[in-house]
């Protein structure tokens, strides 16, 4: 251990390098290693609570993710399609739509979309290129989303896998077109045909996020939703009545709901199928308890 002082001496001697002039070099070493390290430091006091936040962010998306029950309509489970990947057929009086990729693929998903233009998508039912969206995609509901949840649903979705899949075009009546769809919507506004405002936790499950009525809520010839008749059942759609009423749901116990809810069970001991069954395994078996509550609350109020 002596010995090495002595060979750095030597080095130093042969290569001619002053004593000062080594000193110098090795404090500039010592200063540059130091500042690395406090840098690094410095980056890591901001980077940690940074990617904590973006993880809490993702999470609270997850849960928004499955209580709009994004999953069964943008997967094509019958023909084994790539999580989110769309092309699930939704057979229709109007004709045959097909779902959209919305995975974060740059391409074919909605990788290259911004803040703006998700929210747009979600509140106004018009795509980043101006196209505007057929009301099978409910943007009549999700466009009473809060913001924060509409961006944490943002980030959920592009922290899943990009899948490259082309969208499937529409198979539709010869009568609907984009410059129809526009009338459509302007006399759907003038008409106030859609959902209102939410008032309360529970309305806001169901109405907006839950999107209940683009099932169960029946609709005009015209493919409005008749809210005079809120809830109370879509037979060309095959969705029941679950109004709060003798017709409906009225009777039903919190119990029964909440295994409704929670397990797809039915008052006579039958389970739900079909796409009920899809919300229940993709989405209200999911909803926390206090959410539930709310819910059930809202569908069947308490009679004074």
């Amino acid at each position: 251990m002596r010995q090495l002082p002595q060979v750095i001496q030597e080095e130093r001697r042969l290569t001619g390098i002053s004593h000062q002039a080594a000193y110098k070099s090795d404090m500039a070493l010592i200063m540059t290693c130091s500042t690395s390290f406090f840098s690094l430091l410095l980056l890591l006091a901001f980077a940690l609570p940074a990617a904590a936040e973006d993880r809490e962010l993702v999470d609270k998306g997850r849960y928004i993710f499955q209580l709009a029950n994004c999953y069964a309509c943008h997967t094509d489970v019958e023909n084994d399609g790539a999580d989110l990947a769309g092309g699930r057929a939704l057979e229709t009086d109007f004709g045959t739509f097909y779902t959209p990729n919305i995975t974060p693929d740059q391409a074919t998903g909605i990788g290259a979309w911004t803040d703006e233009q998700f929210i747009t998508a979600l509140t106004r039912g018009t795509a980043p290129d101006g196209r505007h969206y057929y009301p099978s995609f409910p943007y009549l509901s999700y466009r009473d989303m809060t913001e924060e949840d509409m961006l944490a649903l943002k980030a959920y979705l592009f922290s899943q896998p990009a899948v490259s899949e082309p969208n499937k075009p529409h198979v539709l009546a010869w009568y609907l077109s984009q410059p129809t769809l526009v009338l459509w919507k302007y006399l759907n506004d003038w008409l106030g045909a859609g959902t209102a405002e939410s008032t309360s936790r529970g309305d806001y499950l169901i109405n907006t996020l839950g999107h209940c009525n683009e099932c169960h809520t029946p609709r005009n010839r015209l493919g409005m939703l008749q809210m005079q008749h809120r809830l109370q059942g879509n037979e060309s759609l095959s969705a029941p009545d679950i109004s709060p009423t003798p017709a409906g749901i009225g009777n039903w116990s919190d119990e029964e709901l909440t295994d409704l809810f929670r397990y797809g069970a039915l008052p006579d001991g039958d389970y739900v199928a079909d796409h009920m069954g899809e919300v229940v395994d993709y989405s209200t078996s999911q909803w926390s308890d206090e959410d539930l509550i709310e819910a059930i609350r809202y569908l069947r109020p308490k009679k004074n």
